[in-house]
């Protein structure tokens, strides 16, 4: 029987396992790396493609601008076509409104259902009378290019005070806690309503475009309705950010050769209660309840 033999290796042969070993675990290191570096940098390029479109996205939705929504015709009321509306809101089942011009502008207050004047206190034929909003007992009404504003009391329509401001008077309208106020341009402006100081300002846009001439104006349901001078057109407005969420186009609404050069769109009011909207406009004949198609 052949007796088994030991094999022993030579210090130079480990040398050499010991140098292939470290080498293939060097190219398992390096492997395992990069496939980590790989992962990262997909993950990386996937998240930046995200981002980017996501950006992408929103910045096409500006330019798009916002939708526009149409109407439908719900009641049609009378309107004293003498009547240059600047300020129009919906309180108590009737109308208070603010008429316009130098030696014609009024404040009165309105049967809906008739368009009968029910009560009425002419302005100073110094002023051209503008926007008009209430807050608690009291109605407050702007001028044009005068500077000052009038507070009623609700009841009695007797002058309580004046107050003053930088701006031309546009359109007006309040919240639960502010009032908001127009001036031709593409701002709204905040006022304390106790004081009339500006609170805050945002500027009205169209994904990137600012929208100028805002008017007459209406809180409903936290946006504020504006009139677009002119225009048949009311911009529904986000008042945190000024960004024009919808149009409503109420193009053929009042036939243009119905009225004047001068009985543009103008008027919005709110019956919160029923869900009511009306508008109408200077020198216009008739006032519109309408629903809006979206």
């Amino acid at each position: 029987m052949r007796a088994a033999t030991k094999t022993t290796k030579s210090p130079a042969t480990e040398d050499t396992m010991a140098t292939e070993r470290s080498v293939v675990i060097s190219v398992i290191s390096v492997a395992r790396s990069f496939v980590v570096v790989s992962v990262a940098t997909a993950c990386f390029v996937a998240l930046f493609v995200s981002v980017a479109d996501s950006v992408f996205v929103a910045s096409a939705a500006q330019r798009q601008g916002a939708p526009v929504y149409g109407y439908e015709v719900v009641n049609v009321y009378p309107h004293d076509r003498e009547a240059f509306t600047q300020g129009l809101l919906y309180r108590d089942g009737v109308l208070f409104e603010s008429t316009g011009l130098k030696g014609r502008s009024t404040l009165r207050k309105v049967r809906l259902e008739t368009g009968e004047v029910l009560q009425q206190s002419k302005v100073d034929n110094r002023y051209f009378a503008e926007g008009l909003t209430d807050w608690g007992n009291r109605l407050v009404q702007l001028t044009w290019e005068t500077n000052i504003g009038f507070v009623y009391d609700l009841a009695s329509f007797k002058q309580l005070r004046t107050f003053s401001y930088a701006t031309e008077g546009w359109g007006l309208a309040r919240d639960d806690r502010r009032l908001i106020m127009s001036d031709g341009s593409p701002n709204l402006t905040f006022l304390d309503p106790a004081t009339f100081q500006p609170t805050g300002r945002v500027t009205v846009k169209d994904g990137e475009t600012p929208v100028e001439d805002l008017n007459e104006l209406e809180f409903i349901e936290g946006e504020v309705y504006a009139n677009v001078w002119t225009t048949d057109r009311i911009a529904i407005i986000d008042p945190a950010t000024g960004r024009v969420t919808g149009w409503i186009n109420l193009a053929g609404l009042m036939p243009r050769g119905s009225t004047s050069g001068d009985a543009v769109l103008n008027g919005i009011a709110y019956d919160a209660q029923r869900k009511r909207l009306f508008v109408t406009g200077k020198l216009w004949p008739r006032l519109f309840e309408i629903r809006v198609r979206r």
